[in-house]
Parts: structure tokens; sequence; C-alpha cells
């Protein structure tokens, strides 16, 4: 069987799973302190070493996979909202948050209080401060620069700002949150808080609508292609095999 075919199939396949990345990006455009996903690309080399030993049975076989996806971690835009509970971080740091399966990290600081008190994020999970998860009296809240939260002027917590080396690869798990290998979150250094505002995700409509577009016309090619080997195959089958 020609290994065409092989190759049309696995263009095809990589070419769908980044086309549900970026709709997943663009379906995430309003979510605060969403970080985009962009695929990654590896070169499959089809039928094993034998076919390095012709120069065009190399150039057909080498084709590209999806080998993963990695995060853009840009920062999205900060926007002022006025909700005392509302943060945002300037620089590469993440809330921690407790999660049924454990620490989680987000950039989405549209937080909450709970009728007891607890800081919650949106989706009902604990925010977490160096102390554990946070409970505030009744009062007026203030964050400093620093995480320190205050309630009428007298401190009550401090948030766990958190940072990660360049190396370490931050998985998504939903909704914002991000796991992260053990042993790798950092104390912040570099980053600080802004109260009464939001990140924005950093997903560009533009970009990502243009790569969903080429994205699409790859697709479209890659399935041109399946249907003319599959007829050829036919051909091959029906005509030519019998009088072998």
């Amino acid at each position: 069987m020609d290994s065409g075919y092989y190759a049309a199939c696995a263009g095809f396949a990589a070419q769908a799973q980044a086309l549900d990345l970026v709709a997943h990006n663009l379906a995430n455009l309003g979510t605060a302190g969403f970080r985009g996903q962009q695929p990654t690309f590896r070169s499959l080399m089809a039928g094993g070493g034998w076919v390095s030993s012709n120069p065009l049975n190399a150039a057909v076989n080498d084709f590209s996979v999806i080998g993963g996806s990695r995060l853009d971690y840009s920062s999205g835009a900060l926007t002022g909202t006025g909700s005392p509970l509302d943060l945002a971080i300037a620089g590469s740091g993440f809330f921690a948050v407790q999660t049924p399966d454990g620490v989680a990290y987000t950039r989405n600081g549209s937080f909450h209080l709970t009728p007891t008190g607890q800081l919650m994020t949106p989706d009902g999970n604990a925010v977490l401060g160096e102390q554990g998860p946070i409970n505030l009296p009744n009062g007026s809240v203030a964050v400093s620069s620093d995480g320190t939260v205050s309630v009428d002027g007298a401190v009550a917590a401090k948030l766990m700002l958190t940072e990660f080396a360049p190396n370490v690869n931050l998985s998504p798990t939903g909704n914002a949150l991000y796991a992260a290998p053990d042993g790798t979150a950092l104390a912040a250094a570099t980053s600080s808080v802004r109260q009464g505002m939001l990140e924005g995700s950093n997903v560009s409509a533009v970009e990502s609508v243009v790569q969903l577009i080429r994205l699409q016309r790859n697709a479209e090619m890659m399935q041109r292609a399946l249907s003319l080997f599959d007829s050829t195959l036919n051909t091959t089958a029906t005509q030519d095999l019998p009088h072998v």
C-alpha cells in the first residue's frame, strides 16, 4: 500500500487536533486569566529506517503529527472593575487555589466571599493564603501589591503568590486552572497584585481566526489527498491485481 496514504491520514489527524486547540482558545476569549495553547508538531518518519535510503521516499514519508501543546505565558490586558475582590497579577505569578484534585494555579482573580467569609474562585475552589484557605471577617477589604489582605485596616491574611521557572510546563485542567509538577512552585519574587482589576485572556482573536482558517485549509487538503489515495487503491485492487 502507498505510504502516502499513511502520511495524509496522519496529517489530517494532526490538523484536526490543532483545530480543536484553536477552537478552545477562541471559546475562552472572555475567560479572565486564560492562557492560550499553541499546538506543537513533530516530524514522524513512516515505515521505519528503510525509507531514508531513498531521498524521494524520505521526503514523502517525513510528515508532521501533533507533538503536544504549549502554553502562551504572555500577559493579558488588565481591566479595572472597581470590585475589591477582583484581583489581577502583574508579572508571571499565579494565585494558588485548593481544588478537589489538589493545589492548582490560576490567573483568574475574580474572587468572592461565601456567607462564612471564605475567599473562593468562581468555580468554588478555596483561594489559598500562606497559612491555608483564606477566611475574612466582615469589613472593607484592601489588598496590597505583595498580596497582604487587610480588613478595616487590620491584616487578615496574605495571598499565596507563586511563580515557576521558565522550563516548568504547566498543564491546563480547565476553567483557567493549571497543574504543576510537585515541588516546582516558587514564592513570587517579581509579581505584584492589582486590586479592583482583572486580567483578560491573552488569546488574540484576529490571530486565532487566521490560524483557524489556515488549519481548516490544511485539513481539507489532507482530506482530498485521502480521497485520492483511496480511489487509486480501489482502482489497483479492482483492475490491476486480477491481472497479476
